[in-house]
């Protein structure tokens, strides 16, 4: 038995759809906050069961009987940390063979401000002793692609990036690898640091934009200041700006490039490319 948690939401619906390719569908269970958004996984056989970050007793009935969890971290910034400890918790007392955590890449060694809820998690699972794999996930090409709409509208794409290189994939890609660590032998003690098989620069994703669109877009580098006010005023939460900010300015100091290729070798395929996920954007 397999339990995805935050099932409902962007990745584990993408980690679920995966395994339905690969195991029965009676022996993945989706652990959700909100089992009616969920009905279309229980259409499918899935097992739905509520579980909730927020309420460390709801993990123990949730995780019932099952051999293997994936741990997909909390979109809750600053309580992420501790709404995993109690799933790890709950992990240990069902006596889980297989944990399965999704951090960030090089997590251990970061400068983004988001790796230090994910270092304090992986601290937590090899304290707990329980057999895991950790895998370090780079950044999602739709954590970009979302800004499309805004570039077209604005004529130009907003960071502090930089010309800093960002190695990312498509959301998809790491479902499947989460699914492929799931279901394969020998995966205890493991980590993986995840990204797309090719980089580029904010420059190159607006010339990207531009391409395909016929429209003049330009890449606008901005102070962090600046840009994190910019997504102020488009409306975002201060954390999300915060952390997006911090996160550009990471990249252009090379948090987010990689060019070992762990991810495509997991997977067994190349990553899917930027140009791909612009045109579904698009």
């Amino acid at each position: 038995m397999i339990v995805v948690t935050g099932a409902t939401g962007q990745l584990g619906r993408l980690v679920i759809a995966s395994l339905l390719k690969k195991v029965p569908a009676s022996t993945i269970v989706a652990a959700v906050r909100n089992v009616e958004k969920a009905q279309d996984l229980a259409a499918l056989g899935v097992q739905v069961r509520r579980a909730d970050y927020t309420q460390p007793q709801s993990w123990d009935a949730a995780l019932q009987g099952a051999d293997k969890v994936l741990l997909i971290s909390s979109s809750e910034i600053g309580q992420r940390a501790q709404q995993h400890k109690s799933v790890i918790d709950a992990a240990k007392r069902a006596g889980v063979k297989l944990l399965a955590y999704t951090s960030v890449l090089r997590a251990d060694t970061s400068v983004l401000g988001l790796a230090g809820e994910h270092r304090e998690t992986e601290v937590a699972i090899k304290a707990s002793g329980l057999p895991a794999v950790i895998l370090r996930n780079g950044w999602y090409t739709e954590n970009y692609a979302m800004g499309i709409p805004t570039a077209l509208a604005l004529g130009a794409v907003y960071g502090c990036a930089g010309e800093g290189r960002i190695a990312s994939a498509a959301r998809a890609d790491y479902a499947e690898a989460a699914a492929v660590a799931l279901t394969s032998d020998d995966q205890a003690g493991k980590t993986y640091e995840l990204a797309g098989d090719s980089a580029y620069t904010l420059s190159e994703f607006a010339a990207e934009i531009a391409k395909q669109s016929g429209k003049a877009i330009n890449y606008v580098n901005l102070p962090e200041a600046d840009y994190k006010q910019a997504l102020l005023g488009a409306g975002l939460p201060e954390p999300l700006a915060a952390l997006l900010a911090d996160s550009d300015t990471g990249v252009s100091k090379g948090a987010l490039f990689d060019d070992v290729h762990q991810l495509s070798k997991l997977i067994g395929r190349a990553t899917t490319p930027l140009a791909e996920v612009v045109k579904a954007a698009l």
